[in-house]
């Protein structure tokens, strides 16, 4: 199946400082990094895009609006079921002394898991402290996690789970398995990955999870985590308050820099 075309390239969502609404629409800098400019309080123009981002048909006009606040790119209203898979690199499972598996690892994710750009990362009261619990740097609670078969409790914490900062339209990119990606601690790189370590490629992934299942629009599937993770580290690394994470994709996706904080510890208003 062809890929769904659309009028944009890449697509963000945003309050505007010219009107104080929410708009959708496409950065006028065809190569800036988003995210890492909303990190650095660089400002963004993008083209306003008349429509709403789950509709195909919506049009990138020539209006330029300004970047007041940038948000996640669904809106937890409109987020479809987040479907995650789990030990879907191969470098992941060699530095975890798992085997391969058989068939996707496949969990999910409540919306209220969801946060944008710039928003905190939040390790709530029930998995403190830090050390006990381990929350990894892919948002992972590692002690619930590891005590019980399923993982959607551990991995389904509210505001824990950074999106964006932008959609990037599937032509755009001419292979999905060729696309790096990293994870920046403290400006310490922990990660340095490629998706063509998935052990179950993009084509893979959706036609396995459609098979009897409807994926609707609004869907988000998370196709796992490279090598690096924190808690197999020795010692183990993982997240605490006042710790800065820095995700960034190739393909014209970008950086997704985020703050964290341990529940109690500090008050930071959410951007979603």
């Amino acid at each position: 199946m062809a890929p769904i075309r659309t009028s944009w390239t890449r697509l963000i969502r945003f309050v505007a400082a010219e009107t104080s609404q929410v708009h959708i629409g496409e950065p006028v800098d065809r190569k800036l990094d988003v995210g890492l400019a909303y990190a650095k309080r660089q400002p963004i123009k993008a083209y306003e895009i008349v429509g709403s981002v789950l509709d195909p048909g919506a049009q990138v006009t020539k209006n330029i609006l300004t970047v007041k606040e940038l948000l996640s790119p669904l809106s937890r209203e409109q987020l479809g079921i987040v479907r995650c898979l789990g030990l879907n690199y191969s470098d992941h499972a060699i530095e975890c002394n798992l085997d391969k598996p058989k068939y996707p690892i496949l969990f999910y994710k409540p919306p209220t898991a969801i946060i944008g750009p710039g928003a905190p990362i939040t390790i709530p009261k029930v998995v403190q402290p830090v050390e006990q619990h381990l929350p990894d740097y892919e948002t992972s609670f590692r002690y619930h996690q590891m005590a019980v078969s399923q993982w959607g409790f551990s991995k389904g914490y509210d505001n824990a789970t950074p999106l964006g900062p932008c959609l990037v339209a599937a032509a755009a990119f001419p292979d999905p398995q060729k696309i790096s990606l990293k994870t920046v601690l403290n400006g310490r790189t922990l990660q340095d990955g490629n998706t063509e370590n998935q052990i179950f490629n993009i084509r893979d992934t959706i036609a396995f999870l459609s098979q009897g299942t409807t994926l609707l629009p609004g869907s988000i599937i998370m196709t796992g985590t490279p090598k690096g993770v924190g808690f197999v580290k020795k010692p183990p690394v993982y997240l605490k308050n006042g710790d800065d994470v820095t995700v960034w994709v190739d393909g014209g996706i970008g950086s997704l820099v985020n703050p964290v904080i341990e529940e109690g510890k500090a008050s930071v208003k959410a951007k979603l």
